[in-house]
């Protein structure tokens, strides 16, 4: 009377989960140490690899992100990676433009302004390096001044992309002045309240149908990497840390750049 197909099913189940387990936990590692790149790189696998629409795409990335930037969150707070004033006047504008954007990208094709925004960021990438380079170890950083608009077009890319607030939001806080171990983290805690926002509007508009599997995967990886990323931010000096997030935005740019021209 005993069946062997339990086993089977769930062998095969771990085998199908585990790639998305692998992506999950170095996407995370990499957006909880530099700030960024956790959406383009699980977006790209998504649309690239499974085919699947960039609305059900996106929306399966946000709905993972809502458990990964919350270990995030948790993580750099714990590491006293924060700048609370700064958050406070990033969350309030991206959760706006991110229900935005979700709402426009379920209901139409948000691809059109893509390719522009890529280029724009190979740009941003660039400067950073170039910054990088020039940085004096005993330069002052200096606040933000410009803080509510990047995190309002920083949440509607986000969503209407299926990825950006990182690339966008960090990458300008940093071509501003802010110091990067500061700026990563108060990112990184912010985007925890701009993708809960995002998936109850994805779900709303497309249903809880539009999520796959592989969101598993994926929350299960970067569950399991958001501590090593809020660690790696501390530790990495902050001209390195300027050079190698110039170098992740150049590099997930051109390749989105390239996919949507192709």
């Amino acid at each position: 009377m005993f069946s062997f197909s339990l086993p089977e099913l769930t062998f095969a189940q771990l085998q199908a989960i585990a790639p998305f387990i692998g992506v999950g936990f170095a996407a995370q590692v990499v957006d909880g140490a530099l700030g960024m790149a956790f959406g383009v790189i699980t977006n790209t696998m998504l649309v690239s690899v499974l085919g699947l629409p960039p609305a059900r795409a996106s929306a399966s990335v946000h709905v993972v992100e809502t458990f990964t930037t919350a270990a995030s969150a948790v993580s750099h707070i714990f590491q006293r990676n924060v700048d609370w004033r700064l958050f406070s006047r990033l969350v309030g504008p991206g959760i706006i433009g991110g229900v935005t954007g979700a709402y426009l990208l379920s209901n139409i094709d948000g691809s059109i302004t893509r390719p522009f925004v890529m280029a724009y960021l190979v740009g941003i990438g660039i400067y950073l390096l170039w910054k990088a380079w020039k940085l004096d170890h005993g330069a002052a950083h200096r606040p933000a001044r410009v803080i509510a608009p990047l995190g309002l077009v920083g949440g509607f890319l986000d969503a209407a992309g299926g990825g950006g607030w990182g690339p966008v939001v960090t990458s300008n806080l940093l071509v501003q002045g802010t110091e990067p171990r500061k700026t990563i983290g108060t990112v990184n805690t912010a985007e925890f309240f701009l993708t809960s926002a995002i998936s109850a509007t994805f779900i709303f508009n497309l249903g809880l149908g539009a999520f796959t599997i592989a969101a598993v995967g994926l929350i299960i990886g970067g569950l399991c990497a958001a501590p090593i990323g809020a660690l790696l931010v501390k530790r990495i000096p902050a001209k390195r840390l300027l050079a190698l997030v110039g170098v992740i935005l150049i590099a997930t740019s051109v390749y989105s750049l390239w996919k949507a021209l192709s």
